[in-house]
Order: C-alpha cells, then sequence, then structure tokens
C-alpha cells in the first residue's frame, strides 16, 4: 500500500513539471531578439502608427536604447558568413530560422512617417542607407527602406545630404588661353547656295507637267 502512495507521488509530481513550460536561462533582451516573428495584432494601435510603437515601454525593454539590428546575427553553417542577405524571410507563409531584424518584429512597420526607425538605417556621417549585408535585412525588407526613405525626403521629414562641389569660375571666364575672340563676319554671302538661283528649265517644265492637275485645282481652273 505504501509502495503504490509512493509512485503516484511520483508520478503526480512528474506530471506536475512536465506540463511546466520551460524557463530559458538567457537573458531578457537576448530572448526577445532570439523569439520567432510575432503575429500582428489587427486591433493593436501600432498597425495605423507604428511610430508610436518606439516610444513605447515594449520597445524600450525590448531594444533599450540600440539600433534594432545591432545584435542580429544571421545564422549559417560554415564558419564564413554568407555574402549575400537572403531575398525574404517569410515563403509561403513559413518563417526562416532566423528572420531579419524587421521581419522578426511585425510592429517594426516600415513607413516614409516612421522617422526613428528609418534613421537607423541611414549613415548618419555620409547620409546613405546602410548595405543589407550590414544590417542583416532580407532584400525585400531593404527595398521597402529604401522607397520609405525617398518619400520621407520628399516630403521633408528627412534631410538630403547634398555633397558640396567647388565651382572655380576661371574654367568658364574669357580670359583661357584658349578662348579667342570670334572671327568678323565676311562681305557678302557666307556661302554660295545662299543666294537665288535660277532653277533649270527643263526642270521647271517636268515639275509643272507632273502637277498640273494640283494647280488647276489650286488656280480654281477646269
Amino acid at each position: 500500500m505504501a509502495a503504490s502512495l509512493g509512485r503516484l507521488c511520483v508520478t503526480g509530481v512528474r506530471g506536475v513539471l512536465r506540463s511546466r513550460p520551460l524557463v530559458s536561462v538567457l537573458p531578457v533582451g537576448v530572448r526577445a531578439l532570439c523569439n520567432p516573428p510575432e503575429t500582428f495584432d489587427v486591433s493593436s494601435r501600432y498597425k495605423d502608427q507604428p511610430w508610436e510603437y518606439l516610444n513605447s515601454e515594449e520597445y524600450l525593454e525590448r531594444y533599450g536604447e540600440n539600433l534594432v539590428w545591432s545584435n542580429y546575427r544571421r545564422n549559417h553553417k560554415r564558419p564564413i558568413p554568407p555574402q549575400k542577405t537572403r531575398k525574404k524571410c517569410i515563403r509561403a507563409g513559413k518563417v526562416c530560422g532566423n528572420p531579419c531584424p524587421i521581419c522578426r518584429d511585425q510592429k517594426l512597420h516600415v513607413d516614409y512617417r516612421n522617422i526613428r526607425l528609418l534613421e537607423q538605417f541611414i549613415c548618419s556621417h555620409t547620409g546613405v542607407v546602410h548595405d543589407p549585408t550590414k544590417t542583416g535585412v532580407c532584400m525585400e525588407q531593404y527595398k521597402k527602406l529604401v522607397k520609405a526613405i525617398s518619400d520621407a525626403q520628399e516630403h521633408g521629414l528627412l534631410t538630403v545630404t547634398i555633397q558640396h562641389q567647388e565651382v572655380t569660375f576661371g574654367e568658364y571666364s574669357y580670359n583661357h588661353g584658349a578662348v579667342a575672340q570670334t572671327p568678323p563676319a565676311p562681305a557678302g554671302t557666307w556661302y554660295s547656295w545662299y543666294e537665288w538661283q535660277e532653277p533649270p528649265a527643263k526642270e521647271v517644265t517636268r515639275l509643272r507637267k507632273m502637277y498640273r492637275p494640283h494647280l488647276k485645282k489650286m488656280m480654281g481652273e477646269e
């Protein structure tokens, strides 16, 4: 009797342990970055106003002051990482093992009004969009980023960096050695065919004979 009660107790403890979810030993920030991509909440306010997500406590808890792509590392089999980014992270409804920094967090919606997100993918020194091999985004999201940044610059939401070019006015002056004064125009006509020349009589007769019906209609003759 005592042995059977002992077995029941052990079985009950094992069942409780198996039913409990496993607790990860990773830190909170790293654990959040390693999670699979979340499904976008239709009722969430971030869908229509994605820029509010970057000001929320959820974003600060997950990324802190870091960029969304700073801690991203792509999975690869061999020691040398791939030189090209993947085309898509989600294909036919299936998500790859390690999606890119934007595809893994569906609340990071690429929009030309989401300035704080777009600024993270622009170099602060040159104003050029970071290469996808550096940020780790897939080509689908990279094309969306380039288009959104271009639209934001056209709407005046982002500054446009224009390279300064020094203009030397000496190249456009008339004091250059290769520049000479224009010679005066020659007396009379410049070319012989500028003057009136009487056409041959045979050619005039041939043309009149050819266009005689048309000339009669133009002159009103029957």
